[in-house]
């Protein structure tokens, strides 16, 4: 009888009233607006006529529909394709490299037997709060390490992070027992061995979140290209439009139409490309990120509860 008092006051405790349920809610869906109406907005725009635009200006809803800009960046699919795939190259290698190194650093300052472990955890401490400057890092990068204009300049930078590694620490601190790790040793395990077959497989809501967090810095980076990249054949999909924002003309350098600067110009629907490019690009992340919800939830949880 005690034991059912007890677990019903817990219950009233954790209950939440119809009118703060109905509340939250409503702030909920605000906020899901807030991130879609801007993407339906861009998606309208993309379908307007560049005439609409010029004489309207942009519309949630256009006076004339079109596909031009589908057409012309069909048009220009060698290009499009060839920055899509560098994207996708750089997102994918970056992500699969920045997995690996991260969770070996994070096992490695987790384990309290490292000797060298307030040394380490200090070294990775401190870019959390400065580093040295986008001067100092730029000349190691080209001068030190030869990465301008290489595929390697848009993944090695963005590579390791601080903070995905304290995550990758708290999380195998707090959820890989002590008592696991010293039963393995003693059944002569190495310390890779446990990694690789205790920490690895218990850790995937961690490895999820790493890896979601990865894939959105390369995917959504254009700043390193414009640092370390000269080579138009090197751009990605972001980079690339960065540079469409900045200068329509950019596509206007393709003599495989037949026609001239003027012509092909006058035949570009600058604002619905550059909406349409944007759509492009939010595709692929917007279908990736519902497979890793349930993870990513679960590691940030940990991440952020056990800390």
């Amino acid at each position: 009888m005690k034991k059912r008092k007890e677990e019903n006051s817990v219950s009233n405790l954790n209950m939440i009233s119809k009118k703060t349920d109905i509340s939250f809610n409503i702030i909920f869906i605000v906020l899901a607006l807030i991130c879609i109406v801007p993407v339906i907005f861009i998606f309208m725009i993309s379908l307007s006529s560049e005439q609409s635009i010029q004489t309207n200006g942009y519309r949630m809803i256009p006076e004339a529909f079109s596909l031009d800009s589908y057409i012309f960046i069909f048009r220009e699919g060698q290009m499009i394709l060839r920055s899509l795939g560098i994207s996708v190259l750089v997102t994918v290698v970056g992500t699969i490299l920045g997995v690996i190194l991260t969770t070996l650093m994070g096992y490695v300052l987790s384990r309290s037997e490292f000797k060298l472990n307030g040394f380490f955890t200090m070294v990775v401490f401190i870019p959390m709060i400065f580093n040295g400057g986008m001067i100092s890092q730029y000349v190691v990068n080209t001068q030190f390490m030869h990465l301008k204009d290489t595929i390697w300049a848009l993944i090695l930078p963005l590579c390791v992070n601080s903070f995905n590694i304290v995550i990758c620490k708290t999380f195998f601190k707090s959820n890989i027992p002590d008592s696991v790790i010293e039963s393995a040793q003693i059944d002569g395990a190495s310390q890779f061995t446990i990694f690789r077959k205790i920490a690895l497989p218990l850790s995937k809501p961690m490895l999820a979140t790493i890896a979601l967090f990865l894939t959105f810095g390369y995917w959504n980076d254009w700043f390193q290209s414009s640092l370390y990249i000269t080579n138009t054949k090197l751009f990605s999909l972001q980079a690339l439009l960065d540079h469409v924002q900045r200068n329509i003309e950019m596509m206007a350098n393709n003599p495989s139409l037949g026609v001239n600067m003027q012509q092909y110009m006058n035949s570009m629907p600058k604002e619905g490309a550059r909406m349409a490019m944007a759509i492009i690009i939010i595709i692929p992340i917007a279908c990736t990120y519902p497979f890793f919800q349930k993870y990513f939830i679960s590691g940030l949880t940990v991440g952020a509860v056990k800390g």
